[in-house]
């Protein structure tokens, strides 16, 4: 007896495609940034000039709509007061509509790219504008940035000076630690690192991945991209009070550039300690032939003195050099942190806009 109905094929399975999992901290975009433009502003005593800051922002009319993050380092003064006023009661834009502004608040003050850092972890804008609340960029200038790295397509947009307006010291540190960057960073020759920049998602989402306690944004931007432009833009004396740069705090920076993205000073200490070697050597067999071949005792007890301060002091800068990046890898290895966020604050509007990414790790 035939069977009169073909055997029926089972349709094949769909083939399981695992999703990647995201690395801690990393954003997952879920659809476009709610904004076209995110403005973030770290504050150390700034209650003076914060607000009036917020206020001029306001006055401009970006493509996409803008909000401002007000990240407090843990400034001494009032200037947390001033921040949380703005928040509740933020400026109004040009359109008559509240500004979303964002206030964050670090548990103690950690430095200010930490403060960006934090920043840029809550930046919802297509593009990220960092600049500082002193008023010494101009707040109308944003929108030249902006446009300058919207309409080029640009990944990051630095701004230059034709004049700046810092103490005479302060523009011999900054010309200093760009001379330095020029050495050890993989940058555009003669690029000048500004801390007012602009930065696309892009580079936002690359940058904040990094977790070490000792950020240090442009040399995360130069791992990430060479689509970098520049503009140049004005520069006016501070409003109030003086810097918050001190030696120190810049030494502190230099310190991050050299020690954190680049193995140039240790490569400089092996050099030296070969010169220093072979210095030592040659010294070495003159002793030793003046000793043989000399009639007379042997001198130079001055320059044997001399050569010993010398390798000694040679030594001393290499091991500093060692203990300085030994001691770094110990503090990160037992989690120092970035900076910790004491509290987050927001104005109603910022509420309102709706919130297109999410995070896998809120920790900052």
């Amino acid at each position: 007896m035939s069977n009169t109905t073909e055997d029926k094929v089972p349709p094949p399975m769909p083939r399981y495609v695992p999703k990647p999992v995201p690395a801690a901290g990393a954003l997952r975009l879920m659809g476009p940034p709610a904004l076209g433009l995110t403005i973030v502003v770290p504050v150390y005593r700034g209650a003076a000039t914060v607000a009036l800051l917020v206020e001029a922002l306001a006055a401009l009319q970006p493509e996409g709509g803008m909000e401002v993050i007000l990240v407090n380092d843990g400034s001494p003064d009032n200037s947390g007061e001033v921040c949380r006023e703005v928040a509740a009661n933020p400026p109004l834009t040009a359109a008559g509509t509240p500004l979303p502004v964002v206030y964050i608040e670090h548990a103690r003050n950690y430095g200010e790219h930490n403060a960006v850092m934090t920043g840029l972890r809550h930046a919802r804008g297509r593009y990220v504008i960092t600049m500082d609340d002193d008023l010494q960029n101009p707040p109308e200038e944003v929108t030249k940035l902006y446009d300058h790295a919207r309409n080029g397509n640009w990944d990051v947009v630095y701004t230059r000076y034709a004049s700046k307006k810092h103490a005479p010291w302060r523009n011999l540190g900054s010309q200093f630690a760009n001379k330095v960057a020029d050495w050890l960073l993989d940058k555009p020759r003669g690029l000048y690192l500004s801390s007012f920049r602009c930065m696309s998602a892009l580079v936002v989402r690359s940058v904040t991945r990094y977790r070490g306690p000792y950020p240090y944004i442009d040399g995360l931007i130069m791992e990430v991209t060479q689509r970098i432009d520049s503009i140049e833009v004005r520069h006016l004396p501070r409003a109030e009070g003086r810097s918050n740069y001190t030696v120190k705090r810049l030494i502190r920076l230099w310190l991050n550039l050299a020690t954190s993205f680049s193995l140039a000073p240790l490569r400089v200490a092996i050099i030296a300690g070969i010169a220093m070697a072979t210095l030592g050597m040659a010294g070495a067999a003159f002793t030793i032939f003046e000793a043989l071949f000399s009639k007379e005792n042997p001198t130079g007890w001055a320059s044997t003195m001399t050569v010993i301060l010398l390798l000694s002091g040679i030594q001393s800068m290499i091991l500093g050099v060692m203990g300085e990046y030994i001691g770094r890898t110990f503090l990160s290895a037992n989690g120092k942190p970035q900076g910790t966020v004491r509290l987050i604050e927001r104005s109603r509007s910022a509420r309102a806009t709706p919130v297109q990414t999410s995070r896998t790790n809120e920790a900052a």
